[in-house]
């Protein structure tokens, strides 16, 4: 399987999975969760849905752009940054560990470093020459 559609193949996994966690932290622990964990909760969702379209939109780019390894590498990290830090919350909030929580600043560090990086192959994309 390319790169390409192994990442999109885990964008589309990551958006089910935020479908299907968004709805059972909903629904099944709405009544088992603290209300801070209940936010810790959502945070997750709400982070891992709004980079998996980030994740998604770097993918199709890419497509576009087959020769940029950058913006392969920042769809990576994106799917990186998700597991690390969602992953994390996500486990916190299910758990109560709060040792959990020393990850999900790595986490937020390769979100960051994910769109870093698309600003840098942003950059080195090939332009058109506008004298034409």
């Amino acid at each position: 399987m390319s790169h390409p559609r192994l990442l999109l193949f885990c964008c589309a996994l990551s958006g089910f999975l935020v479908v299907a966690l968004g709805a059972f932290g909903a629904h099944a622990l709405a009544a088992s969760l603290t209300p801070k964990l209940q936010a810790t909760y959502q945070t997750a969702v709400e982070y891992q849905g709004l980079h998996t379209l980030a994740a998604l939109a770097i993918t199709l780019l890419s497509l576009h752009f087959p020769e940029s390894r950058w913006l392969t590498r920042a769809g990576w990290l994106m799917l990186l940054g998700i597991l690390l830090f969602s992953g994390s919350l996500y486990l916190l909030a299910l758990t109560g560990i709060r040792a959990l929580g020393m990850i999900t600043p790595f986490g937020g560090l390769t979100l960051l470093l994910g769109w870093a990086m698309l600003a840098f192959a942003v950059l080195r994309l090939p332009g058109r020459n506008r004298s034409s």
